[in-house]
């Protein structure tokens, strides 16, 4: 199916691909233009031709586990976030014909919530154990993973926690001394880069309001978020920051709703989205215009081609062209 669609001179082509069932994907990683890795409950797909075919398999012993995140270094590696207790993180070499265990820990509470990785270097980031979030490094591709310990890992507030809905929540930067963004919600919303937390101005409250993703461009962050449970409310779901985090305002004009993922395209080209639509902004996120009403939760850009996931099966992939 395809929907043309105009936005500033440009012509969008929204195509969506086979649909699976009735799946829910809200793990999604591109490491190149043709080449998409998926993920849902028990469920990972892999497609190396642009979603035209796609390779779908089950991890044996994992058939129930939600893989909310995946990260694909090109179209034989990847890493695939299993979230609840126990929290389980996979690593294959093979385009998931074999997946071997690199991570585990049943402590009680546990739940992983987001990936992120620059190189070799990666982090995934989880909800308060202990008062504190959770959080974990590898320094080898994700062979490997060593926990921070007790007395540098964040303290969260009563209620306060992460949003598994994208993938998207936390940011590896390992520069300017900041190691790690990462946004969290609930009664309160913060933005924390290491020891540092400032409150951010979103919805806030209740446990299915806040921060879900953060979007960085150098200097230049997008925070997106809102309340789940009420999909359609334009409040308080959007911040920017044009200092690296340190001071955040709302947009002129924000996305239409919830939004649970925010992806940098180009220049000042930016796309949110979430259960009620896919937004676009041309200038840094100011004014956001709406492209889809279709629910999507996560997306991510490779190569000049936006890819879409969500429910019902539903991977999309969004062309760009003059």
């Amino acid at each position: 199916m395809f929907v043309l669609m105009p936005l500033v001179g440009m012509t969008q082509t929204f195509k969506v691909l086979t649909p699976y069932g009735r799946a829910s994907f809200r793990g999604l990683s591109a490491p190149s233009a043709s080449v998409v890795w998926v993920s849902g409950t028990g469920l990972i797909g892999r497609s190396v031709d642009g979603g035209s075919s796609w390779r779908w398999a089950s991890v044996p012993g994992f058939e129930r586990r939600d893989f909310r995140d995946i990260y694909a270094y090109d179209s034989l590696t990847a890493m695939v976030m299993a979230v609840d207790t126990p929290a389980v993180l996979l690593r294959t070499g093979d385009g998931g014909a074999h997946w071997t265990e690199v991570f585990r820990d049943a402590t009680p509470g546990m739940f992983l919530d987001a990936m992120d990785f620059l190189g070799a270097k990666g982090i995934v980031v989880g909800d308060p154990v202990g008062g504190r979030f959770y959080l974990a490094m590898t320094q080898d591709s994700g062979r490997s993973w060593l926990p921070f310990s007790d007395g540098i890992r964040p303290v969260a507030d009563s209620g306060e926690g992460c949003f598994a809905s994208s993938g998207t929540n936390i940011r590896l930067l390992l520069q300017d001394g900041l190691p790690y963004a990462f946004v969290s919600g609930g009664p309160v919303s913060r933005l924390f880069t290491g020891s540092a937390a400032v409150t951010l101005p979103l919805l806030n409250g209740a446990v299915s309001t806040g921060a879900n993703s953060i979007g960085i461009s150098g200097a230049h962050w997008i925070v997106v978020g809102g309340d789940f449970a009420h999909d359609s409310v334009s409040r308080g779901n959007c911040l920017i920051s044009s200092d690296g985090g340190v001071h955040w305002r709302a947009p002129a004009s924000g996305p239409l709703g919830y939004r649970s993922c925010v992806v940098h395209l180009s220049g000042a080209s930016w796309l949110c989205c979430g259960t009620s639509g896919v937004d676009v902004s041309t200038d840094d996120g100011d004014h956001w215009r709406s492209l889809s009403r279709e629910s999507y939760h996560v997306a991510v850009s490779s190569g000049g081609v936006v890819y879409l996931a969500g429910a019902h099966g539903r991977v999309a992939r969004l062309e760009r062209g003059r």
